[in-house]
């Protein structure tokens, strides 16, 4: 016999969890996470960030991880990109955010590469040292 739960205030119901908790301990993220550390990014872009002006930056290593993620999970566009990350709790952990937290616009991206990345090889030299990790 099928029962259905028609109570919709558990949806509203308040739960002390982690973020952490609700990610799987065998998710793609995770097992990234575990072999990689990514703080090497920060010595390679120092030179392209100002530390004493205009407004603070979007963490270039979240930057990085959110093409990583689009690339890893096969999603065609920054903007969806985006979405995904809004609403996916693994993405969300891989990326240091909580629940609650609001998640980078798609166009912040673009914007840094345009003014930031375009036309040097960071890329290819995070690549390269994600690989070596990996290896």
């Amino acid at each position: 016999m099928l029962t259905i739960n028609k109570d919709k205030t558990r949806r509203e119901q308040v739960e002390f969890i982690s973020v952490d908790q609700l990610v799987p301990e065998d998710h793609l993220v995770r097992k990234i996470e575990k072999v990689i550390n990514f703080d090497f990014i920060y010595d390679l872009v120092k030179d392209m960030y100002c530390l004493d002006n205009g407004r603070p930056s979007i963490d270039p290593v979240v930057l990085i991880k959110i093409v990583l993620i689009q690339y890893m999970f096969g999603i065609k566009s920054m903007r969806q990109t985006i979405k995904e990350i809004e609403t996916n709790v693994a993405y969300r952990w891989f990326l240091g955010f909580g629940l609650t937290d609001n998640i980078p616009h798609f166009s912040t991206f673009s914007k840094n590469y345009e003014r930031r990345f375009k036309g040097t090889d960071l890329f290819e030299k995070i690549f390269k040292k994600i690989l070596q990790q990996a290896i």
